[in-house]
């Protein structure tokens, strides 16, 4: 998210939250139905969700090792299509295994049974997880903007980060690949 707030622009950034944010509806989701139990005791569900997530972070690496500078319009950022922004969040962040695991043992936690229902407790706990996320990341990608305005006029600059996107995505992968339940 920080990475394409910066070559993108705050709306990029903004929009890849607003994926990651719709990626947590699912993990509460699943975390409220117990779904994500499957993740903590099957092994070999955590290391397909895993090679899928690592394989996905690599994808986005080749794309930006392959990047070039390229002109910017008159606005001052590039032209990337919003729904690519927002599906690229919501898959990076269903396809990672430790964000369910993070719920499945984070959530369970605040809840009460002689509150009421745990599953309406799970999905409380989760939106307000979400709303944190959404001030915190959207707070991060709008002030990252600042730094992508600073670079924008050099295209040494646009290959540079390009290059640090692909550094970053292939260090996520390969931490991903090497996680262990």
């Amino acid at each position: 998210m920080l990475t394409q707030s910066a070559l993108y622009g705050r709306k990029a950034g903004i929009l890849v939250t607003l994926g990651l944010c719709t990626g947590l509806l699912v993990h509460t989701a699943a975390v409220s139905l117990g779904v994500a139990a499957i993740f903590q005791t099957s092994v070999l569900a955590f290391n397909i969700l895993k090679i899928v997530g690592a394989l996905y972070l690599l994808y986005l690496a080749f794309q930006a090792f392959r990047a070039s500078a390229t002109k910017l319009d008159e606005g001052g950022k590039q032209k990337l299509a919003w729904r690519k922004l927002y599906t690229r969040g919501i898959i990076m962040n269903i396809t990672n295994p430790k964000v369910a695991i993070f719920f499945l043992a984070f959530l369970p936690q605040f809840a009460n049974p002689s509150l009421g229902s745990m599953t309406i407790q799970m999905l409380m706990f989760g939106a307000l997880f979400i709303v944190a996320t959404l001030l915190v990341f959207g707070a991060v990608a709008w002030f990252a903007g600042f730094l992508g305005e600073w670079l924008k006029g050099s295209e040494k600059a646009q290959i540079i980060m390009n290059r640090i996107a692909g550094t970053v995505f292939t260090g996520l992968a390969l931490r991903l690949a090497i996680s262990e339940l």
